[in-house]
Parts: C-alpha cells; structure tokens; sequence
C-alpha cells in the first residue's frame, strides 16, 4: 500500500521532522520572489502588479534556498537525486546554492514552451523556458537511461525537453504540467520509491507520483493550495507505468 503524507507547514521546519535518508527524489518549485511593486503580470490583457501571495515575498532569497536545500540533502538517500525548477529570477541562487552545499551538478534540463504566454511590452524577449537543475550527493545516482530513451523514441533524450504550458487544473499561479513531473519521476525513481516537494502547491508532484505507484511526501504553506492538492491526490487512481519499470544507474 502507498504512503501517501501530505504537510501543512512551513517547508523548512517541516523537512527537519523527516527521518535522514529517507527519500528517492526531491521534486522542487521554490518562489522565484516575483511579486512586488517593481514587478507587473498581464491580466484580463492589462498590465498589472504581481502578486502572487505572502509566500513568494522573501527578503533574502539566496539565505533562504541555501537553508531549504540543506534540509532537502539531509532527507535525500545517498542515490537520491533532487530538480529544482525556476526562472531566470531565481535559478542563478539555486545553481550557487547546490555548488556551495556540495552536491554534484548533473544536469540543466531547459523546459521550452511552444505556446508560452505573449507580452504586452515591447522591451523585452517573450519568457519561454524554465530551468529545472538536476544534483545528486555524488556521482552514484539513480538515473533510468533506458527508460529515458524508450520515452524519446529510442533516442537519447537531449537536456532541452519540448512541453506545452497546460491549462491549470486549479487556480494556482505555478501549476506545472503533469507531463513534465511524468519524465522526473518515472526516469529519476523506481515503483515504491519515495518521492518529495516541499512547495507541493497544487498537488501535481504527487498526482504523478501516486498515479505511477509511488509513495509521497507534500509540504505546503498555504491552507487554500494544501486543499486543492489534498482533493487531487485522493482522487487520483494508480496505474502501471506506461514505459515499464527499466533499472539503470549511473
């Protein structure tokens, strides 16, 4: 039977609850610190204040990836590996983040979207890709190449990953795509490993984990997002992975 822990809390007084050693892969979307007076988004096609909520105003945000990505290294298995997405406004802190704490870098994967959002400014590219780091606590990680190549037609699969931004499921204003958590967790895990996020927002890490027969462990700090995830996760079934369960590390 799956153990599926769903947290509401603070990520960080929350990780340090968890035994050491206890999880297969980290699955992370921090706050990327966009809202504020200095920072606009589009809305109903009109340039507004963004504002996405308490949780992505942080004073320090360097201080405060070093600190949550301490506790994450402590919980992951010495095999384990942890991605971490993010744009250009925070993925540069994450990057000096995992070097200081002395992880090994194995990969920048860069998820483009075809169908990303227009501007309305005229001073600027159009922001159309994320980056999602990829880091292990040395060399010997779990990595399912095979599966990796099954998944891209028989061919290696490239650190550039084509997907579509989806319409939300909910209102959550960083919903990430249930296709994207598919390729993490199926090429970065096996069936009864553990999978965590500590910023579970919307629920979607777990979705995938549950739905491809893993077990999960969500934080969330906020009450409304801790729900919409809850009721997602509960109604999700479990199904035999669609590319098998190929075993290859590196």
């Amino acid at each position: 039977m799956l153990n599926i822990k769903l947290i509401l809390g603070d990520c960080i007084e929350e990780l340090k609850k968890l035994e050491a050693e206890s999880v297969d892969l980290i699955f992370a979307d921090p706050p990327y610190n966009l809202s504020g007076e200095n920072h606009l988004t589009v809305h109903a096609g009109k340039p507004v204040k963004l504002d996405k909520g308490e949780w992505d105003k942080i004073d320090n945000i360097h201080e405060f990836n070093l600190n949550w990505i301490k506790e994450c290294i402590r919980v992951l298995k010495p095999h384990g590996t942890i991605w971490i997405s993010g744009t250009l406004h925070n993925h540069p802190s994450i990057g000096m983040a995992l070097k200081q704490l002395g992880l090994w870098i194995i990969n920048d994967v860069v998820w483009y979207k075809p169908n990303a959002t227009p501007l309305l400014s005229k001073n600027r590219f159009v922001p159309s890709t994320e980056i999602i780091w990829v880091a292990g606590k040395s060399k010997k990680y779990y990595f399912n190449y095979e599966l990796a190549k099954e998944m891209n037609k028989g061919k290696q699969m490239r650190n550039l990953w084509t997907i579509k931004a989806k319409r939300h499921i909910t209102p959550h204003p960083a919903e990430k795509p249930e296709e994207l958590l598919e390729r993490i967790i199926l090429i970065g895990s096996n069936e009864a490993d553990t999978i965590l996020d500590p910023f579970m927002g919307s629920g979607t890490t777990g979705v995938v984990a549950k739905r491809y027969n893993r077990n999960f462990i969500g934080i969330e700090i906020n009450q409304e997002y801790f729900e919409w995830a809850k009721e997602r996760i509960e109604k999700t079934i479990v199904k035999p992975s669609l590319f098998g369960s190929i075993k290859k590390s590196v």
